[in-house]
């Protein structure tokens, strides 16, 4: 069997790779990435992939790229994630998602290739949902706040077409609040996380700085999340959609706090109001039964243990840098 993975290097890409290589070693993990995607994710395991440059927003290199892989399984998880820079890069965030996804499933279209397809949407589609909507199900209604909440909504709706159209055999995931080691740090948690880990290393002063603490979410672990997306391709149905999401929900707050207990010394935060977004998703509690229910999932790492793990994460990045530095 072929995988492919879009997006390889990223959080999610990475920690999908290592949970194939080594619970299904007989499977050929392949990834896209861009000529200027950073490799540290996947140092450990570089020599175990295959590695294909390419550009979503470009319909011949996906299609070259497709033509010499012809993978079994795609995994997309490539996209331009971050909602504070749809904000400032609306329409470069639209083109990379929603047009860069349609390339990919034109580019298999057009190939005859008949693979499994995950289509990674995410629960920021809901956007602001009232506490009667809760817990959020597959049925709810759309309103996304932000412009990568759009692009996700128009990346969704596509891949559902392309499954009603053509046949192509998609199946579409809302992935909940997910982290962990690599996660990207101008994420909530891990800004928290890097920045508590330079204030222990002497490299900046207290405080962290932070946005809107009153928002509620619902966390899991990355290392659960790619558990989830490989059972996904295993028995789950073409065609549909499936919320993923943890159990453990709180405020960011709440695990700002948990983060602090971490800390080697006393850690004190402010609010910057550059942090704060003009319009935001304050609530967010999913209904999984339906994923759970098809392929038995459960969200097994607590988040206390995630917290963590990210936060020795960086811990480790500035001692090698350090390291760097001696030398």
């Amino acid at each position: 069997m072929r995988v492919l993975i879009t997006g390889i290097t990223g959080m999610v890409g990475s920690h999908l790779a290592e949970y194939i290589l080594t619970h299904h070693p007989d499977v050929e993990v392949h990834g896209l990435l861009r000529w200027r995607s950073p490799l540290d994710n996947i140092r450990s395991i570089y020599n175990d992939v295959s590695l294909h440059y390419a550009e979503l927003r470009d319909l011949n290199s996906m299609i070259a790229m497709l033509e010499a892989v012809k993978p079994d399984r795609i995994f997309h998880l490539a996209a331009q994630s971050y909602v504070t820079t749809s904000f400032t890069s609306p329409a470069d965030t639209l083109q990379t998602n929603v047009i860069g996804t349609t390339n990919l499933l034109d580019a298999i279209k057009i190939l005859k290739l008949d693979p499994l397809i995950h289509i990674c949407s995410s629960s920021e589609v809901y956007g602001q949902v009232t506490e009667d909507e809760l817990p959020i199900r597959e049925t709810n209604i759309f309103r996304p706040a932000s412009p990568y909440a759009v692009s996700k909504v128009g990346e969704d709706m596509i891949a559902f077409q392309y499954f009603l159209s053509y046949g192509l055999k998609t199946i579409r995931t809302r992935m909940f609040t997910h982290t962990g080691p690599r996660r990207g740090d101008v994420f909530a948690e891990s800004a928290f996380a890097k920045q508590i880990a330079e204030i222990e290393a002497g490299l900046i002063k207290n405080p962290v700085r932070v946005g809107n603490l009153d928002s509620i979410r619902t966390f899991s672990d990355v290392r659960d999340a790619v558990r989830g997306y490989w059972l996904l391709l295993e028995k789950c149905t073409p065609g549909e959609v499936y919320n993923i999401g943890g159990t453990q929900t709180m405020t960011i707050g709440e695990m700002l706090e948990m983060l602090k207990s971490m800390a080697c010394c006393k850690i004190e935060h402010v609010v910057d109001e550059k942090l704060l977004r003009s319009s935001d998703v304050t609530l967010q509690i999913p209904d999984v039964s339906k994923f759970q229910n098809t392929t038995g999932w459960q969200a097994e790492i607590p988040v206390k243990k995630t917290l963590e793990d990210l936060l020795n994460y960086h811990r480790k990045r500035i001692a090698r840098a350090n390291m760097g530095d001696v030398k």
